[in-house]
C-alpha cells in the first residue's frame, strides 16, 4: 500500500505541530494532502506554508474531496465528536486530539460512529508513548506491585497567568471550551491514571474552585477522592494558579510503591505482600523487608510523533493501536464526573450519568460568556 494520505481539519496550535511533523518526512508511509481551517488569515498562512497541500474553506469540502484515506482532529473541543463522525461516515479514518470530547454522551455516538464505520479510530494520547509510564504500566499488569490500595497524582505544575486566559474570548469559558484545568491542561493524567493502572473509579466526591486564582468561568483548582471497585482509593490534585508546581504520581500496592517524580521512576519492592507479612508477624513496630530500585533513564518519548507513527503503522500493516480512540471516553467520564460532583455537592457513581452531567453543562454554557 502506498504512503497513508492525511487531511488535517484545524490548523492552530496543535494542528500546525502536527503538519509540520507530517511535512519533514518524520512519519514513515504517511504524507499531509490536505488541510482545512475556519480562518481565512490562517489558510492564506498555510498556503503559503504547504505550497503542495491543497487547502480548503470547509471541513466538508476535505472530507468530500477524495485526497485523503485518513484525518487528523484538531478543531476546538466541542467540535472532535462532530467532525469525527463526519469522516467515519465518508469511510475515512480518524485520529483526534484529546479531549475525545467536552462531555462523555456527545463521545459515545462518536465510539457508535467508528464501530460502525468499521475504520481505524485514535486519540493523540501521546503520554502513552512515555517510557516511564509505559514501564508503571507493565510492573501493574504483570503482578509486580501486587493489588493495587492507593493511587495519588499531585499535577500542579499547569501555570497559567491572566493574560494567557486573555489571549482569546472562548477560553476558560463553558461555551468556548467546556472546562478548565480538567478537561484543557489535564486530560493526559486522567487518562495514563486509569491506563496505568487498568482501573476506572466507582465513585468520585471531588471539589472543583471555579475561578479561584484567575479571571475565568471554569475550574482551575480541583482536590478529587475516589474509590475503586476492589476497595482502593485515590487522590487527584491539580491546578493552574500555583508556581512552581509538582507532578507526583504515586501507586501503591500490597507489595511495595511506584513513584514518578522529576521524569524518574522508583520502585520500593516488599520481600513478601503485606498481608502475607501481617498475618505471621509478631514483633511490634516491625515491617516487611524492602529494596529500592531507581530505574535508570527510560529514554525519550516520541510523544506526538510517536502515535502519529503507530496510527499510520495501523492503517498499513495492522499495527495494535496504543491509544484507541474509543478509550477518549474514559479519562472524559472521570473529568465528567469530577464537574458533576462539585455542582451538586454530592458524590457520583461511575458509570457516569451522562444525560445528567449534559443537562447542569448546559446550563453552564446558557450563561456563558464565550457565547458565540
Amino acid at each position: 500500500m502506498s504512503d497513508i494520505r492525511y487531511g488535517l481539519i484545524g490548523c492552530g496550535n496543535m494542528g500546525s505541530g502536527h503538519a509540520n511533523t507530517l511535512t519533514s518526512g518524520a512519519i514513515r508511509g504517511a504524507a499531509l494532502t490536505a488541510v482545512c481551517d475556519a480562518s481565512a488569515d490562517r489558510r492564506v498562512w498555510l498556503r503559503e506554508r504547504y505550497p503542495s497541500v491543497t487547502v480548503f474553506d470547509t471541513t466538508e469540502a476535505l472530507l468530500d474531496s477524495g485526497l485523503v484515506d485518513a484525518v487528523i482532529v484538531a478543531t476546538p473541543h466541542f467540535d472532535h465528536p462532530k467532525d469525527a463522525i463526519a469522516a467515519f461516515r465518508r469511510g475515512l479514518h480518524v485520529l483526534i486530539e484529546k479531549p475525545a470530547g467536552v462531555s462523555a454522551g456527545r463521545v459515545r455516538l462518536m465510539n457508535e460512529a467508528a464501530a460502525a464505520s468499521g475504520r481505524r479510530f485514535g486519540i493523540m494520547y501521546n503520554q502513552r508513548m512515555n517510557p516511564l509510564y509505559q514501564k508503571v504500566r507493565d510492573l501493574i499488569a504483570s503482578g509486580e506491585l501486587g493489588e493495587i490500595r492507593r493511587t495519588n497524582w499531585i499535577i500542579t505544575d499547569w501555570y497559567r497567568p491572566q493574560a494567557y486566559y486573555d489571549s482569546g474570548s472562548w477560553r476558560a469559558t463553558w461555551a468556548g471550551e467546556g472546562g478548565g484545568v480538567l478537561l484543557n491542561q489535564c486530560p493526559h493524567q486522567l487518562d495514563l491514571w486509569q491506563w496505568t493502572t487498568g482501573l476506572m473509579p466507582s465513585r468520585i466526591r471531588a471539589f472543583c474552585h471555579f475561578g479561584k486564582h484567575r479571571d475565568i468561568e471554569v475550574e482551575d483548582e480541583v482536590t478529587a477522592y475516589v474509590e475503586y471497585p476492589n476497595g482502593a482509593t485515590g487522590v487527584f490534585i491539580t491546578t493552574t494558579g500555583e508556581t512552581p508546581g509538582t507532578n507526583r504520581y504515586e501507586v501503591t500496592g500490597d507489595r511495595g510503591k511506584l513513584v514518578v517524580e522529576n521524569g524518574r521512576l522508583t520502585f520500593w519492592r516488599l520481600r513478601e505482600s503485606e498481608p502475607e507479612f501481617n498475618a505471621r508477624n509478631t514483633v511490634p513496630f516491625d515491617r516487611p523487608e524492602e529494596w529500592k530500585i531507581e530505574f535508570p533513564n527510560l529514554g525519550p518519548s516520541p510523544e506526538h510523533a510517536g502515535i502519529l507513527q503507530n496510527f499510520t503503522d495501523a492503517l498499513l500493516n495492522g499495527a495494535p493501536l496504543l491509544a484507541p480512540g474509543e478509550e477518549g471516553i474514559l479519562g472524559l467520564s472521570i473529568s465528567n464526573a469530577m464537574h458533576l460532583s462539585a455542582w451538586r455537592e454530592e458524590w457520583v457513581d461511575l458509570p457516569l450519568d451522562e444525560a445528567a452531567f449534559e443537562t447542569e453543562l448546559q446550563r453552564r454554557i446558557d450563561t456563558s460568556r464565550g457565547r458565540g
